[in-house]
């Protein structure tokens, strides 16, 4: 389930619940939100890294979710931005160069195995390019396109306004296609 499908009133309804101690609650919400968390730290920090880092993010959640106010910000929004605070405190202590990587299944392919390679191939492909894009860029590129977060949410996590965010968004899709076009990349 992509996180633009989760209805808001439930998982605010969980939220709730949660932070009054309803750990079935809590466990729905980890459910909810564990595949789209781990999607967007394995771009930022590899898979061996996002393991770890997606477990910490909901250790932060459950520790902090009395903090939350709901209304004030969607959740999703407020996840993240945990996670991405996660990151950044990643890279202060280990200064590693980004690993980027894009293993993430897509359910328009059927298990035909020439389309499930040609999709791989685009996963790789992409995954190079966007490596080579400045980190502000990658960040607005994974969490628009591959969670499929809204601009309001995305602007949030990144501390920007949405006006902001899509002068961003468009000049990293710019940068992108650019990237793509050195690489050889063909499109119409």
């Amino acid at each position: 389930m992509a996180i633009k499908d989760l209805n808001k009133e439930e998982v605010e309804a969980l939220v709730k619940s949660a932070q009054e101690g309803n750990t079935e609650a809590f466990a729905k919400i980890y459910d909810m939100y564990v595949d789209a968390i781990f999607r967007y730290l394995s771009f930022k920090v590899g898979k061996e890294e996002a393991l770890d880092l997606t477990e910490n993010v909901f250790l932060k959640v459950w520790e902090n979710i009395g903090i939350y106010r709901t209304g004030k910000y969607y959740f999703s929004a407020w996840i993240f931005k945990i996670a991405h605070n996660l990151v950044v405190d990643h890279y202060r202590l280990n200064r590693e160069t980004l690993e980027l990587s894009i293993d993430v299944p897509d359910d328009k392919f059927s298990s035909d195995p020439a389309a499930m390679a040609e999709t791989g191939l685009k996963s790789e492909v992409l995954a190079r390019a966007i490596s080579k894009l400045k980190r502000t860029y990658q960040q607005v590129i994974v969490l628009k396109y591959i969670n499929e977060l809204e601009n309001h949410e995305i602007a949030r996590i990144m501390g920007r306004g949405e006006g902001s965010l899509r002068i961003l968004k468009f000049r990293a899709l710019k940068a992108l296609k650019l990237v793509l076009e050195e690489m050889g990349v063909k499109y119409h």
